[in-house]
């Protein structure tokens, strides 16, 4: 085991790990600590623990010190400074007539470094932006190009929950979602209803995606037949999943047809068998062409947008 603290460097950032050298460290508490990028402030968001050794990268650094009310003042003044940066890299930009959007500016606790996130459709050439800042600026200067995950995760808003955003708030990494995860829930799959402010599928719908797969497990599905408890035999017309009832169109009095509500441990059926396939033929069958090629689209865009690039 090792005794490691946990400091974010922004907010709903990646939690990294240090050596609290022997300091009496608390969550809340702020440190300078030394990273790949340079002499950071940092927040504690883990306070002194032991964790497995198998979850440390080593060599595991040591805090520098508890941050003073002078470090918290330099802090005070590179956030206003990057205010200033961020006004001078977009008229860099314009000048220059590149194709980016400039998402963030960032200054290390040390000004070694000024960090500039965008976002653009392709490659961009910003060598000569790059000579340019770095004459204003008199350091290095590292332009980081990020994706709409990224983006949104920097500049944070509300979903349509009313809620802040999930990456914005709290979600350290992004999880990888897909549309099997709306299916499972029964969502609608028209890409508006199931798209975050990104454009991209809505993180949320990991949040549930087991609970929903378990209780989808215990019923049948729309269109199997099943037996009652009370020996009628029927066809599935409807299901609740959280509430486990399920409707079944039941024939009684000979030829008399009769849509019945039972609970799913009353009925007797083959375990369920999902067919994706069949289900994602029925969809682009049924439903809106435009829609379905939306959703692949959206599907694709998820494949390829990666892991993010924040620290």
């Amino acid at each position: 085991m090792t005794k490691v603290i946990g400091v974010r460097f922004r907010a709903a950032g990646k939690i990294y790990y240090f050596d609290p050298a022997g300091l009496d460290i608390k969550t809340g508490d702020h440190v300078i600590v030394e990273t790949a990028r340079g002499i950071e402030y940092g927040h504690v968001v883990l306070g002194s623990r032991e964790v497995a050794d198998d979850k440390v990268v080593q060599p595991l650094k040591q805090v520098i010190r508890m941050a003073t009310e002078e470090d918290r003042a330099v802090e005070a003044r590179n956030k206003e400074k990057e205010k200033e940066a961020f006004k001078i890299c977009l008229e860099k930009i314009r000048k220059r007539g590149l194709e980016m959007k400039l998402i963030d500016a960032e200054y290390t606790f040390d000004n070694n470094k000024v960090l500039f996130y965008f976002t653009a459709d392709g490659r961009i050439d910003f060598r000569e932006l790059v000579k340019d800042l770095a004459a204003v600026f008199k350091t290095r200067i590292e332009l980081r190009q990020v994706g709409v995950r990224d983006e949104t995760k920097i500049l944070g808003g509300i979903g349509i929950c009313g809620r802040t955003l999930c990456c914005h708030s709290y979600l350290s990494e992004f999880i990888p979602v897909s549309i099997k995860m709306a299916k499972e829930q029964n969502l609608s799959l028209n890409p508006s209803k199931i798209s975050g402010v990104c454009g991209r599928l809505m993180c949320c719908l990991k949040n549930e995606e087991e609970t929903y797969h378990m209780l989808n497990s215990r019923l049948p599905g729309t269109g199997d037949y099943v037996t009652t408890d009370d020996g009628l035999k029927g066809e599935v017309q409807s299901v609740n999943v959280l509430r486990q009832l399920v409707k079944v169109l039941v024939t009684v009095n000979r030829d008399e047809k009769e849509i019945r509500e039972y609970r799913v441990e009353q009925l007797k059926f083959k375990p369920r068998k999902k067919k994706e396939k069949q289900k994602d033929n029925q969809n682009s069958q049924g439903g809106d062409k435009n829609s379905h090629a939306e959703l692949k689209a959206l599907e694709a865009l998820e494949k390829k947008e990666g892991k993010s690039k924040l620290s």
